[in-house]
């Protein structure tokens, strides 16, 4: 029990730091989420809204109106996929990898105070442990 509520009072501080970095650039967690997805995939940052769904682990219902809401405000936008007729890319716009490189630079700072009081061996260390508690879990998904 010690651990586990560790762990969830510790999931509390990351949420509000990640909501807070991501705020400050207007930016929803769902947003920054779908953004940041789209982001790590590298030029030409784009996606089809399967693979942003898998991603993401939400409904595709759920992507069709966060990809019209990101679109809105012309952080992604639609296009043809050259490989599928039928099929479309989500592509990130200037604006959307400006804001997402952003908000990704004030949460790599909050998470870094939220660590400071660790070590490098002992942040390596809780990693590991974290992986081998997760790895199943994960795996069940």
């Amino acid at each position: 029990m010690h651990v586990l509520s560790r762990v969830s009072r510790l999931a509390r501080h990351l949420d509000i730091a990640r909501r807070s970095a991501f705020a400050s650039h207007g930016l929803e967690t769902w947003e920054f989420d779908v953004l940041s997805a789209l982001r790590r995939v590298g030029p030409p940052f784009q996606l089809t809204p399967g693979a942003l769904l898998r991603a993401t682990l939400v409904t595709s219902g759920t992507m069709t109106n966060r990809i019209d809401r990101l679109a809105e405000a012309g952080l992604v936008h639609r296009e043809p996929d050259p490989r599928d007729r039928r099929g479309v890319l989500v592509t990130l716009t200037e604006a959307g990898r400006a804001r997402v490189d952003a908000a990704l630079a004030d949460l790599l700072t909050s998470e870094r105070k939220l660590l400071a009081g660790l070590s490098d061996d002992r942040r390596k260390a809780l990693a590991d442990m974290l992986r081998v508690l997760l790895a199943p879990l994960d795996a069940d998904r």
